[in-house]
């Protein structure tokens, strides 16, 4: 095992591609943060991600500072449909499967707000795609899914933490 000045371990073994390609991705799986973003009274700020239909997306947010610690939030779908809408929240998890290829939009609305600026901790996850390929080996095909569901796992309970630690300092 040899390391760089990132922290990060590069493993050097005989494993296959494979198992390589998933520790890796579990080892930058914890290196994931999140955003911060300042939105104005009476103004709304949106974000985008791209998703092929059947990808999982997630949204996850808290309102870090600011007035009543409340934010309107709104996830559009490629054409601009409504997939979620939540008014006056603090802080929220939703995660859904793209219905359509495209560009899905999250905003952060603070119109209700005549003075007070909010300050807005979130990430957006975006799975992988479904595979099409169907002469995948089963068992091989059950191991990778068991490899991305504890990998979403410790990318949530990230989020959790760094939620946690916003919420100790407010």
């Amino acid at each position: 095992v040899s390391t760089q000045s990132t922290g990060i371990y590069f493993i050097q073994s005989n494993l296959s591609s494979m198992y390589r390609s998933c520790v890796l991705f579990l080892l930058t799986a914890s290196l994931v943060s999140s955003y911060f973003t300042t939105v104005e009274p009476k103004k709304e700020i949106c974000f985008f991600d791209e998703a092929r239909s059947g990808t999982k997306l997630s949204l996850t947010f808290e309102v870090a500072e600011g007035g009543f610690l409340d934010i309107d939030v709104r996830i559009l779908g490629p054409e601009g449909k409504v997939v979620y809408k939540g008014d006056r929240e603090s802080s929220g998890k939703y995660a859904f499967s793209a219905y359509m290829d495209g560009a899905y939009q999250y905003c952060f609305s603070n119109a209700m707000s005549k003075m007070t600026k909010k300050i807005v901790m979130f990430n957006m996850d975006v799975g992988d795609p479904p595979r099409a390929d169907a002469d995948i080996d089963k068992d091989h095909d059950k191991l990778a899914e068991q490899l991305e569901q504890l990998s979403n796992s410790l990318v949530s309970m990230k989020h959790d933490q760094e939620y946690m630690e916003v919420r100790d300092r407010t």
